[in-house]
């Protein structure tokens, strides 16, 4: 697995690419406990090299690399669920990034993967699945273009707040969703806790770059 793993940072180099590694969507904070737990970490830190800090033409050839890791991360570890989330949050935002029909099916995959580890272990990574699917279902377009579905982000999201209600990333995807369904007033409660999250120990790159986001958020939502 680490010989793979090398490989593919070389790869990753010669697209002239920062390795990356969640989320959009949902980070956690978790301490080296076996190898899957530091093939992980070298994923989080990974994506948050390539969703916030390199430039926006690196980021499609980087999110394929960082994809293409993930998966033999779920390959050599199956009946784990952390595996399909990480690679299921490295997908979502590929397919930001890439759109089109291309983003769809990305986004339809990452879906899939989802729900396929909430079979193993609907808690895992504190509610990361439930933030995760949420998300998805309220940025993807909605039929017939897409599989996009307003409630179904909002029940998600919920639940995402029942197992993590102080975490940042669902707080801010609430926040977010609000913003867009144009309740600014909750969005701004929702959001304002996301600023005030603890900190997560060795997600300080994660943590900073989804602050500038939720800023970002609270600027629309105190808009007149």
């Amino acid at each position: 697995m680490k010989f793979k793993r090398l490989l593919l940072d070389i790869t990753m180099l010669t697209f002239g690419a920062i390795i990356l590694g969640g989320l959009q969507f949902c980070i956690y904070d978790m301490a080296f406990g076996s190898p899957i737990d530091e093939d992980i970490a070298f994923l989080q830190h990974d994506w948050a090299k390539a969703y916030y800090q390199i430039p926006d033409k690196q980021k499609n050839d980087a999110f394929d690399a960082l994809s293409a890791r993930a998966h033999m991360l779920t390959v050599d570890n199956p009946g784990h669920a952390e595996p399909l989330i990480w690679e299921a949050i490295i997908l979502s935002s590929s397919a930001k990034f890439s759109g089109g029909l291309s983003g769809l099916s990305k986004a339809k995959t990452a879906r899939d993967l989802l729900e396929k580890a909430e079979k193993i272990d609907p808690t895992a990574l504190n509610g990361s699945i439930y933030t995760s699917l949420g998300s998805l279902y309220y940025k993807v377009p909605g039929w017939p273009i897409g599989f996009g579905d307003k409630q179904k982000a909002k029940t998600y999201l919920e639940m995402a707040l029942k197992m993590n209600p102080d975490g940042i990333d669902p707080n801010y995807f609430y926040g977010d969703f609000l913003l867009k369904s144009g309740d600014k007033a909750k969005a701004k409660e929702y959001l304002q806790k996301a600023l005030a999250a603890p900190a997560r120990h060795g997600r300080e790159d994660a943590d900073e770059g989804r602050k500038t986001e939720v800023q970002f958020d609270l600027v629309l939502a105190n808009q007149a």
